[in-house]
């Protein structure tokens, strides 16, 4: 990210609060296992977009030479800060923006995103930023809720959802987003997609439907 762009103001005290708790029971609800699932065989250098509280950090394997953490929301990060001390990894906790990710292009061998691609302002130009700031064949792990993969009644009520208080709530949060969509326009190649609703027991929600999978960022073909 330049010098000259500073980091945009994002402070969502009262949803901070209340995420640093629900992070913790949907872990144990088999949040857990998708993260762990979500790192497994990563290796090198690491950026993981919209890290919150730190929950992710636990589940990088000792093929991770370092991860840098990024997440805008001060009470998160401080959060985040205080988990990267018991990481099995290093872990670097920095202020910034999905939109204008910290590093020189092509400088990550991965990008992880878990329950953030639904809250980015802008999702074209996050998944523009994650591209460039990853090195050719590069991979991206992706755990995130999205929009129903049918039409129907759910997906009715995600967009009445976003059209309400939904967002406002719940930093920016957006449930009726083609994610995997989003992805593949922006370049990548899906080589897996799981889609699965989480949790898996419990009272549905117009954020229950889940992605979890991997893309590889495009290598250019060499020049004649």
């Amino acid at each position: 990210m330049s010098p000259q762009q500073p980091t945009p103001r994002v402070s969502h005290p009262i949803f901070a609060r209340v995420y640093q708790r629900l992070s913790v029971t949907m872990d144990r609800a088999g949040g857990a296992e998708h993260r762990r699932a979500l790192v497994a065989g990563l290796a090198g250098r690491v950026i993981e977009v919209g890290a919150g509280n730190g929950r992710m950090f636990a589940h990088y394997p000792p093929t991770v030479t370092e991860v840098v953490a990024v997440e805008p929301e001060p009470r998160l990060r401080a959060a985040a800060l205080a988990a990267a001390a018991s990481a099995p990894v290093p872990v670097r906790v920095l202020d910034g923006v999905a939109e204008a990710l910290p590093g020189g292009d092509g400088e990550y061998d991965a990008a992880v995103t878990a329950l953030v691609l639904c809250t980015v302002p802008d999702q074209t130009a996050a998944l523009a930023e994650i591209r460039r700031v990853l090195r050719p064949g590069g991979h991206l792990r992706f755990f995130e809720h999205v929009a129903a993969e049918h039409p129907g009644l759910l997906r009715r009520v995600q967009r009445a959802a976003d059209a309400t208080l939904w967002p406002l709530l719940l930093a920016g949060c957006h449930t009726s987003r083609d994610t995997a969509a989003a992805i593949t326009a922006a370049g990548f190649v899906v080589d897996e997609l799981c889609r699965f609703t989480f949790p898996a027991t419990g009272p549905s929600s117009p954020a229950a439907p889940h992605i979890r999978g991997t893309a590889t960022a495009p290598v250019e073909a060499a020049k004649p």
